[in-house]
């Protein structure tokens, strides 16, 4: 599926069984609630903490509940992620192409 794709996708299951979107700023925050479930779940992998009774690995599913809600935010907003990523891209390349090559610490 491209980026495209799944802007569309999201769309027309919001418009099939969301009803509607909720508010820019409900699904900001939204968002920032999904990257700490996210970030949860990382600490527990990753980090010094281990997982609680009951709790899972479950970074694959919170990854795209953030890749969902950055979707409905994008699109509510009419950003199109595939140019928008492409420009990051590009933006990076020319910033960064020699930085973490010469960078010792990544050596």
């Amino acid at each position: 599926m491209t980026i495209e794709e799944a802007q569309k996708t999201v769309d027309e299951w919001i418009k099939t069984y969301g009803v509607r979107y909720f508010s820019e700023l409900t699904n900001m925050a939204v968002l920032t609630e999904e990257v700490g479930e996210l970030a949860r779940v990382m600490a527990r992998k990753y980090g010094d903490q281990s997982f609680k009774v009951g709790e899972k690995d479950n970074m694959e599913e919170e990854m795209a509940d953030v890749l969902w809600v950055l979707i409905c935010l994008a699109n509510q907003t009419g950003v199109n992620l595939t140019e928008a990523f492409q420009k990051t891209i590009e933006k990076k390349t020319k910033r960064d192409k020699e930085r973490h090559i010469n960078n010792s610490k990544l050596q």
